[in-house]
């Protein structure tokens, strides 16, 4: 059916289920280390907007946190059924390294995430806040062993092939193999950009309809601030990310240009929009400019890039996928970096939280962060094809003996289940986001914190309309 294999539909389930979960780890992280910034904060300096800041946000983290677990666990499962090939090849090295998440970050977070959602009123402030930086420290950790993985994968080091079977013989080279420092810092960076303009967009959402207090603008500072120094940040890391990418996967980076082949001894242009044509072995309707491509890839105004036609047609990445879907996630990053000087611009001129036209930007910036992180997801994979080892297995080598019948049934209850489970989950993580955090205006509240008399954060109840709040004494309302 419309020229598609058991292979094909393997991928899609692949690229399906894994385009769903990334999200959900991906403001885990942010805000992870955002909540414990704001109870350092409000430790620090007993000022209460941080606190109900703290509680608001503690929710969405605990159905986020949710959510990514259970689409964590359908992908760990994938690799045996649909993937057993792989699983016998390389499993030695991947196998060790997700149970090293689970041991080290999984077990981390599990153990102090009770602490920190329901043990506000039972245990003291410093050993509360212990207990959210160490949750903060296991989804950093969870982002290491994950990266070191899926980079092995991308640049593989640190083994011998015997049997057929991959057996790692250095460990420390299989973890910190080449691409592995520029993938995690450039993942963990775009998890911190995209939660930035997350809460950023939630700010913007509640002034755009008036309500305006010291929460809904600390949350649009904190957020825009973030966004102006990590944004130009991420670029760099992207271009030495970029690199390394280079070195190690010429091909990729060839089918992320939609760059053919050389001509002479000339630079290599920049394509900056055409439509890469696998057939005809051309970008058409290209827009050049002449030596930028030579100039951002190899930081020289004469070296050439290397061209797809260098590489055999079977080794040569998709690149009218990868060159779409790398300028996505490029354009988004210049996007951010121009929110960010504007909320400077703006800040500098006591504007910032009454501009219209900036509040509807950051409004509609707030997906943005998510968009580039799949964006560059699909870079990333995409550009390694055909292989799933690069350079040591094939992806047609390393699925499972799957009929296409099955694969088509998997992949259909996949897609129903993912967006009846997944959405009504998004969509009550969106209902907690519209209520805002809750401000008790006009009376003292600075008894309240951890080992005090308030309640815990209660994500389940939170959204509950009839007007439950982190304030009241009673727990009847608890779900």
């Amino acid at each position: 059916m419309f020229g598609l294999e058991a292979l094909d539909l393997a991928r899609m389930q692949f690229a399906f289920t894994i385009s769903f979960h990334i999200l959900f780890p991906a403001i885990t992280i942010g805000l992870a280390s955002y909540l414990a910034v704001l109870e350092g904060l409000w430790l620090k300096t007993h000022n209460d907007t941080y606190r109900d800041l703290y509680h608001f946000w503690s929710k969405i983290f605990a159905v986020n946190f949710g959510m990514g677990v259970v689409s964590g666990l359908v992908m760990a499962y994938q690799f045996g059924t649909n993937w057993s090939r792989f699983s016998d090849f390389a499993g030695s090295v991947t196998g060790p390294l997700l149970t090293y998440e689970v041991l080290t970050a999984f077990f981390l977070e599990a153990g102090f995430l009770g602490v920190m959602l329901f043990g506000w009123n039972k245990v003291g402030r410093n050993l509360h806040f212990f207990a959210t930086v160490m949750v903060a420290i296991g989804t950093l950790i969870s982002t290491f062993w994950i990266l070191a993985s899926n980079s092995w994968m991308q640049t593989p080091q640190g083994y011998e092939i015997v049997n057929g079977q991959v057996i790692p013989v250095d460990w420390l080279a299989v973890i910190f193999n080449p691409s592995f420092p520029y993938r995690l810092l450039h993942m963990s960076t775009a998890a911190f950009v995209a939660t930035a303009f997350f809460v950023g967009s939630s700010a913007a959402w509640h002034l755009l309809r008036g309500k305006d207090n010291p929460a809904i603008r600390t949350m649009l500072s904190m957020a825009m601030w973030m966004a102006l120094i990590v944004a130009p940040i991420q670029a760099v890391i992207g271009d030495f990310h970029g690199l390394n990418t280079l070195e190690h996967q010429p091909a990729k980076i060839a089918a992320i240009e939609g760059h053919w082949e050389n001509v002479g001894d000339e630079p290599t242009p920049l394509i900056l929009f055409g439509w890469p044509d696998m057939k005809a072995e051309k970008t058409k309707f290209a827009v050049e400019i002449p030596y930028l491509g030579s100039l951002i890839l190899t930081h020289s105004l004469d070296k050439q890039v290397p061209a797809l036609k260098e590489f055999p047609p079977e080794d040569r990445p998709n690149s009218t996928i990868v060159f779409w879907s790398f300028r996505i996630m490029v354009g988004l990053g210049f996007l951010m970096i121009f929110t960010g000087l504007w909320s400077l611009w703006l800040r500098k001129r006591d504007k910032l939280y009454t501009s219209r036209p900036f509040l509807y930007l950051a409004l509609w910036m707030g997906p943005s962060g998510l968009i580039a992180i799949l964006a560059g997801w699909f870079t990333t994979e995409i550009g390694r094809q055909p292989w799933v080892v690069y350079g040591l297995m094939r992806t047609a080598d390393a699925s499972s003996n799957h009929s296409f019948m099955q694969m088509s049934i998997t992949l259909i209850m996949f897609v129903v289940v993912y967006f009846a489970l997944f959405g009504a989950g998004l969509g009550y993580m969106m209902r907690l986001v519209r209520k805002g955090p809750k401000i008790d205006e006009g009376k003292e509240t600075n008894d309240g914190g951890p080992g005090r008399k308030r309640t815990p954060a209660r994500p389940l109840s939170a959204a509950d309309d009839n007007g439950d709040n982190d304030h009241s004494p009673s727990l009847t309302k608890e779900i």
